[in-house]
């Protein structure tokens, strides 16, 4: 038996964000209270902690979408004229709504990409198979160049651990994780994969695997993460968002979420596998943010403020280029420049050796030229597939995996702060008057416990966030975290406005009747 290949696995984070919709939350934990009254307070309840948080942040949101407009691609340069802002004021304007813009990311559980992670990302192909990298030329200014004074500017007055190597043209937001799957035959793959085994095993006999690949490691070693015991990644489980000291020091937890990469790559093909349908996998990152700035014409003498946000879904770690800002049309790998060299050098070697016989056989040349000929279209050919799979890729992500961009991403992050807040206090309520008092530490294991044995997800729930708005609605008694009853809780935060006008309106949430019954008609 050969030797046995070593798994490719990811491990992940918990994350804080909770990913279960606020309808079912309030409609699962309201039919675990008794009592027709109780239920209808609860509820009233939820609606008000809603209303008060949105109100909380609505301030906040406005400032920044007014900031926003002057940054915003289409009309940004207009409005900046129309208020007559200096420079100078144009760069406070733009230094406050970066501030705002990272509060927002914050309160919504994205966090900043490390070259850690991207390094794990990226070290590993999927469906891209092609090397993709920003247009970083410095020749001539154009469109597709990136800004680089940005976030230079911004991260010397505000700076931040552990910022990627990009930071100074682009920043890549991620929050939560996911799974991709494709099952096919991939028959043009598992062939590529078996001829660059035995390519890759004529390059270890001949010595030129050490010297081609030499370089390559060297320079991504120092991104590697490395444990305490000198491991590297292919010794120990890769990691996303997690220390990797907690990785020496401490158990494998059981909530930790571990993902195994499945590549044709990495796969043993044989008889059985090789002409029937196998399964590839990949971990995605559920939701990224890009945002960056180009960098202004030549013909222009003022630089452009224009920011541009996108919001990507489902994006294959792996292939998390196509995010990437004014990307470089891809072109051949340093492999295939080596596969044409060396098959020109043997095929010129055959032919000098075919020549130095005394007989020449001039079909033996020919079929030998044919053949290298062969392989180097062939070889063309494939980079040529590779650009039609990879210009599609990126026609898929505009369509199908961009949510938004620019002012719709900034009001759905809005939304998200308030959806989350809302979330953790209703759960963090529901517990104190359940299981009564309990410690900070008892609190946040009980709101976990319940999001895992409710709804069957494991998420590191935020705990001091949601005390802290449970002291702000003031229905906590003396700074201990106990709870007053629901009928108290209502009359502190007293009657809203949104309740005022559904009741003028006749709207459906004056009734608590008619809204539990709408609580649990959107259970879904």
């Amino acid at each position: 038996m050969g030797k046995k290949k070593k798994k490719d696995i990811i491990r992940l984070e918990r994350e804080s964000v909770i990913p279960i919709v606020k309808r079912k939350i309030i409609s699962a934990l309201t039919n675990r209270i008794e009592g027709r009254n109780e239920k209808d307070e609860f509820v009233k309840l939820c609606q008000r902690a809603e209303y008060m948080i949105r109100a909380w942040y609505l301030l906040h949101f406005e400032e920044m979408m007014q900031l926003y407009a002057l940054f915003e691609p289409i009309h940004g340069d207009r409005k900046i004229e129309q208020h007559n802002l200096t420079p100078e004021d144009v760069d406070i304007c733009e230094r406050h709504f970066l501030n705002c813009l990272f509060q927002v990311m914050e309160r919504s559980n994205f966090k900043i990409t490390t070259d850690g992670e991207i390094d794990v990302a990226l070290a590993a192909q999927y469906r891209l198979n092609l090397p993709i990298v920003v247009d970083e030329s410095k020749k001539v200014i154009s469109l597709n160049q990136l800004d680089k004074k940005l976030f230079t500017k911004y991260f010397s007055k505000h700076p931040k651990d552990n910022l990627p190597h990009f930071a100074d043209k682009y920043i890549i937001f991620r929050r939560g994780f996911g799974i991709d799957q494709m099952t096919a035959y991939f028959i043009k793959h598992k062939i590529n994969t078996i001829i660059m085994r035995l390519w890759m095993l004529i390059l270890t006999i001949t010595g030129l695997k050490w010297l081609l690949f030499r370089k390559k490691k060297k320079r991504r070693r120092p991104q590697q993460p490395i444990d305490g015991d000198g491991l590297s990644r292919q010794e120990d489980p890769t990691t996303i968002g997690v220390n990797i000291d907690d990785m020496v020091d401490e158990d494998d937890d059981e909530d930790d979420l571990f993902v195994e990469r499945i590549r044709i790559e990495k796969m043993p093909l044989s008889f059985s596998n090789l002409f029937g349908k196998v399964t590839i996998q990949e971990p995605t990152f559920d939701r990224i943010i890009v945002v960056y700035r180009r960098e202004s014409s030549s013909d222009k003498k003022e630089t452009e403020r224009n920011m541009y946000v996108k919001h990507f879904k489902g994006i294959p770690m792996a292939d998390m280029e196509i995010v990437l800002p004014e990307k470089k049309n891809p072109g051949l790998t340093p492999m295939d420049w080596v596969k044409f060299l060396v098959s020109a050098l043997i095929g010129l070697a055959t032919v000098v050796g075919s020549l130095s016989v005394k007989k020449v056989d001039i079909r033996v040349i020919f079929a030998i030229l044919t053949s290298v000929g062969g392989y180097c279209v062939k070889t063309y050919f494939t980079f040529q597939s590779n650009l039609v799979s990879y210009q599609s890729l990126i026609t898929q992500s505009v369509y199908d995996k961009q949510l938004d961009s620019g002012r719709g991403t900034l009001l759905h992050l809005c939304d998200e702060v308030i959806q989350q807040e809302v979330k953790e206090v209703i759960i963090s309520f529901f517990i104190l008057i359940e299981q009564g008092e309990a410690t900070r530490q008892e609190l946040d294991g009980r709101c976990e416990d319940l999001l895992k044995a409710e709804f069957g997800e494991n998420c590191n729930f935020d705990v001091d966030d949601a005390l802290q708005k449970l002291e702000k609605l003031k229905i906590d008694d003396n700074g201990k975290y106990r709870c007053v009853g629901l009928r108290e809780a209502n009359d502190i935060i007293g009657t809203t406005t949104e309740e005022v006008v559904l009741k003028a309106t006749g709207g459906v949430a004056a009734s608590t009747t008619d809204a539990t019954t709408t609580t649990n008609l959107l259970d879904y």
